[in-house]
């Protein structure tokens, strides 16, 4: 029989535990090491589960989670206004000297920065000004004087600096938006391009990245803790699983636009100068524990029994 659980969570720490305490207990036993070693790999699991659904190997990860710590030891040691020398990230990675002179210069990553994109930004756009007014879901491509048009949307997301041609082509490539006899109608009720995996890739790694960046900062001590918040339940049907998930979605639908209006308005009273950078999301996942557990038992053992 399932344990019957139910719950919330929250990364915020208790104010009066003070700074954290590292103790240097080994990687499989008891203590912050041990702790922190079983979190990453709660964590990177799913990771894992799709590197290899995608074909990647061990030694493209290896070389990837090299980098990424060499990366943020300069990150940690800069923020105490040091500037590293190869013996200090050397020691603060475990890495030797060789694996951290090899990596020389910066790579230039592939994967477009969501909110950067000139798409993503017309397209949240497009839906609010819908969402208020719901005839605006189809407009002409360009239009004279005052009249509303995807042309001056896409000017006015991207600040000019993309032309409106370019945002359409790529929101119809995305089937977010189709084109008809001089006019764009909105197909989507949210910028996931399903059809495309480099976006589809691009939005987990930013959603992910973030969502984990406020609980890593709330874990460490965040001097102002972020908003990261979780309820869970065990031991339910997998039926209202899907109602609760249901519910989740409706309730977000009206939050995502006072949202939206919140970060459009911020977005047009700022500076150009402004560098600020806020995403909110939400998630919902489940699945049957009984399946999983099973599927767990029934893998095959790689250990070998030796006899005496």
């Amino acid at each position: 029989m399932a344990t019957k659980r139910t719950g919330s969570s929250s990364a915020r720490p208790d104010p009066a535990a003070g700074a954290t305490h590292v103790d240097a207990t080994g990687a499989g036993g008891e203590g912050t090491l041990g702790w922190a070693l079983q979190a990453c790999a709660r964590v990177m699991r799913p990771l894992i589960r799709l590197a290899l659904a995608l074909g990647l190997k061990h030694a493209q990860l290896e070389l990837m989670l090299r980098e990424l710590l060499i990366d943020e030891a300069r990150r940690a040691w800069r923020d105490k206004g040091v500037e590293p020398n190869l013996s200090q990230l050397s020691v603060t990675t475990g890495l030797n000297r060789k694996a951290v002179t090899a990596k020389v210069r910066e790579t230039e990553e592939p994967l477009p920065h969501t909110e950067m994109s000139a798409a993503a930004k017309t397209l949240t756009l497009w839906l609010q000004m819908s969402t208020d007014a719901p005839a605006l879901l189809s407009l002409p491509i360009t239009a004279e004087g005052e009249a509303a048009s995807f042309e001056a949307v896409a000017r006015h997301a991207s600040r000019g600096n993309v032309h409106h041609r370019t945002i359409l082509d790529e929101l119809v490539r995305l089937n977010m938006a189709t084109e008809r006899n001089g006019r764009v109608e909105l197909n989507a009720a949210g910028f996931v391009p399903a059809t495309d995996m480099k976006g589809m890739l691009a939005f987990l790694g930013d959603n992910a990245r973030d969502h984990l960046m406020a609980g890593v900062a709330n874990t460490l001590g965040a001097p102002a803790p972020l908003l990261e918040r979780s309820v869970f339940a065990t031991g339910i049907s997998l039926e209202d699983c899907e109602r609760i998930h249901q519910l989740a979605r409706q309730r977000w639908s009206t939050l995502h636009h006072e949202l939206t209006r919140e970060m459009t308005r911020a977005f047009e009273a700022a500076d150009k100068s402004a560098s600020g950078r806020i995403r909110v999301g939400i998630y919902t996942y489940y699945e049957d524990v009984a399946e999983v557990a099973k599927a767990t038992l029934a893998a095959p053992s790689n250990r070998s029994d030796k006899k005496a």
